[in-house]
């Protein structure tokens, strides 16, 4: 597993390993010049959330699904007496996590992460919740004007914040875990015989680029690079090909550069790596 930071100083993405289990997590960043209702901030909500979660799947009677309820609402109550949590600009975090159950992998997919999944035979799935991409759709296309690292695309992405806090946690937006834990209720889950995945990677989209946003790899391409030379030499490419376009001419995002994170996992008994 890897993880680094994009543009500016905190690594807003986590991710935990157990034996049996693999969370990772990607906090969604808030733009300086909106407000936030949390003192402590993403970097510190994620951490707390990632633990808990690791902690929680390791009991096979819990679900994943009930195990980020209760993990939400249980970092809600390390901070409720000192933050603002019934406003919208709290901190919030994407979630992909699996967990080995018997002869079962159990997954849970909430927001943009991306769980890859090589089936053997059955080829390779991707598992991805895409509902943050269908709303707010004209600020959307007014942030991915170029050039990126300009205080005018600085605007626009802070009011494509503005518009998606408005839109989040509610019928017809999207889901991600922040102080609600009926978010929980949204995750993509489910669960595939053990026997069947031969490979698994977890990743936040800072690390899927290559493939979903630059299209220089295929799921499957990406698979290989991570289990011929790990999730090290896939952000070390990712990282190139982004200097390759600074200001997002050929590719165009939200940042220049993003947190990035990858855990990759050859067989779940194996351990991720």
């Amino acid at each position: 597993m890897a993880s680094t930071p994009g543009v500016g100083a905190a690594n807003e993405d986590t991710v935990h390993v157990s034996p049996t289990g693999v969370v990772v997590l990607d906090g969604l960043s808030a733009p300086k010049d909106l407000p936030m209702g949390c003192v402590h901030g993403t970097p510190w909500f994620v951490r707390q959330l990632g633990t808990t979660l690791i902690n929680l799947i390791g009991d096979d009677e819990v679900s994943l699904r009930e195990a980020l309820r209760v993990a939400i609402a249980e970092v809600n109550d390390l901070h409720r007496d000192s933050c603002d949590l019934d406003q919208g600009a709290v901190p919030a975090s994407t979630v992909v996590m699996i967990r080995e159950r018997g002869d079962f992998l159990d997954y849970l997919v909430l927001s943009d992460n991306v769980l890859v999944l090589d089936l053997s035979t059955e080829g390779v799935r991707t598992i991805v919740d895409k509902r943050v991409e269908e709303v707010a759709a004209d600020e959307v296309r007014a942030a991915l004007q170029g050039p990126t690292g300009t205080p005018e695309h600085a605007a626009r992405v802070s009011r494509l914040v503005t518009v998606q806090r408005r839109l989040r946690n509610k019928p017809g937006g999207y889901w991600v875990a922040a102080t609600d834990p009926a978010a929980a209720d949204e995750a993509i889950t489910g669960s595939v015989e053990l026997a069947r995945v031969q490979q698994a990677a977890l990743l936040t989209d800072g690390a899927s680029r290559l493939v979903d946003c630059f299209g220089a790899l295929t799921w499957a391409e990406l698979l290989t690079l991570l289990r011929t030379e790990g999730p090290v030499a896939l952000i070390t490419r990712t990282r190139e090909a982004e200097l390759a376009d600074p200001v997002g001419e050929q590719w165009p995002r939200f940042k220049r550069s993003d947190d990035a994170t990858a855990a990759y996992v050859s067989a779940l008994q194996e351990g991720a790596r």
